[in-house]
């Protein structure tokens, strides 16, 4: 066990938050874009898709990168309902076709009246508040049309029902994080990195627990409270950033198995 585990860390964000971890990451999907939309909705449809190997994570995001012609907005902006059926035979475990045509649907209303996704998450007429009222919110937008499917609500992760939301606080982080690294985006401004969860992955939960980081016997929505409140003792104004860390160590070396 390390005797200081804020140096720990901090070595293992050194190590793991660079440019070479991006190629062999989810996060090398989006990479392939540089508008601001275009990053944002294959950056959001990727994460959601992050479970199980990353091999393949990386390969459906870029099958759908690849449906949207290269290039997300405009496709989801001016598309046809003849448009969707190349998208038919996409599946990644349980995301079927009928998930994948909501969210088409979805993003295609929602870029006729809005500039960026970040809008999704944030309280109307008012400054942002929390992540937790954030996910929530966000939520209830994504299914408010009339015609969303039952069984696409469990691809789109609430706090409500104590998931950790992994793939949700990843996306965000995606988002929000900036430094001079360039791994994250840090696209958006109204909500701060300061205020960002840790995605709570098993990699990350058995990191942590070996580490003293987190106690709650559940890995759970308070777990990712608990753990997020620990790593911001570390830096309060960046806590996220020691997710490369205990990913990294979690998944590409053998501490903690």
């Amino acid at each position: 066990m390390p005797s200081d585990i804020k140096t720990f860390l901090e070595e293992a964000v050194a190590k793991y938050n660079r440019p070479e971890f991006i190629p062999n990451d989810p996060i090398c999907v989006p990479h392939q874009c540089t508008q601001l939309q275009d990053i944002e909705i294959i950056g959001f449809w990727t994460a959601i898709l992050a479970w199980g190997q990353r091999k393949t994570i990386i390969q459906s995001g870029k099958t759908l990168w690849q449906c949207m012609d290269k290039a997300p907005h405009d496709f989801m902006v001016n598309h046809t309902e003849a448009d969707r059926k190349r998208f038919l035979d996409f599946r990644h475990r349980t995301f079927q076709p009928t998930d994948t045509l909501y969210f088409l649907e979805f993003f295609q209303q929602y870029y006729q009246q809005h500039h960026s996704l970040e809008d999704a998450f944030l309280p109307p007429n008012a400054p942002f508040d929390a992540v937790e009222q954030a996910l929530i919110r966000f939520h209830e937008r994504f299914f408010a049309l009339s015609d969303a499917p039952a069984r696409t609500r469990k691809h789109i992760p609430t706090p409500l029902r104590q998931s950790t939301c992994k793939r949700l606080n990843m996306f965000l982080r995606w988002m929000v994080r900036r430094d001079a690294q360039g791994v994250d985006f840090g696209l958006w401004h109204r909500i701060g990195p300061a205020q960002l969860l840790i995605p709570l992955d098993v990699h990350v939960d058995r990191v942590a627990r070996r580490l003293g980081l987190l106690q709650r016997d559940r890995t759970d929505w308070q777990a990712v409270l608990e753990l997020s409140e620990t790593l911001r003792q570390f830096d309060p104004e960046d806590p996220v950033k020691y997710d490369f860390a205990l990913f990294g160590l979690g998944v590409l070396e053998p501490f903690g198995n």
